[in-house]
């Protein structure tokens, strides 16, 4: 193998493994839990049936709001049947702070939690995961 050779073979690998990483961090999941959603809702826009869901929070950038920490929205998932139905943004709630905002005492953890809000015009999913509190506002339908 000429030089010419080595330096391209080398310069594939580095975009192979540049690849590989990037489509790694795209396909990265954490699932939070499972909700049974009781009716039809509005998600990032898209309408989510009603029905049993897997949470997953992604490792989808979310950019930051004035006055807010990088962490404190995250894009979650609803996947059912191994395929994504939906996706909203969620408030997250660090565990020091829970007390401070929250007014009733958190789910237990991995017991997500599913309430109609006050006018009934919108569906909380809250979750408590190690510590932190995920708070999805979904539009009824």
């Amino acid at each position: 193998m000429g030089w010419t050779q080595a330096r391209l073979a080398a310069a594939g690998l580095v975009m192979g493994v540049a690849l590989a990483a990037t489509v790694s961090a795209q396909t990265t999941a954490t699932a939070l839990g499972t909700v049974r959603l009781p009716r039809a809702v509005v998600a990032n826009g898209q309408p989510l049936p009603a029905g049993t869901y897997t949470v997953r929070m992604t490792a989808d950038a979310v950019s930051s709001v004035v006055g807010q920490g990088p962490d404190a929205a995250r894009w979650v998932e609803f996947v059912q049947g191994g395929q994504v139905k939906g996706k909203e943004l969620a408030s997250v709630v660090a565990p020091a702070d829970t007390k401070l905002v929250a007014k009733r005492t958190p789910p237990a953890a991995g017991r997500p939690l599913v309430q109609m809000l006050k006018g009934a015009d919108y569906l909380r999913v809250w979750v408590n995961h190690n510590g932190a509190q995920y708070l999805i506002h979904l539009g009824l339908k």
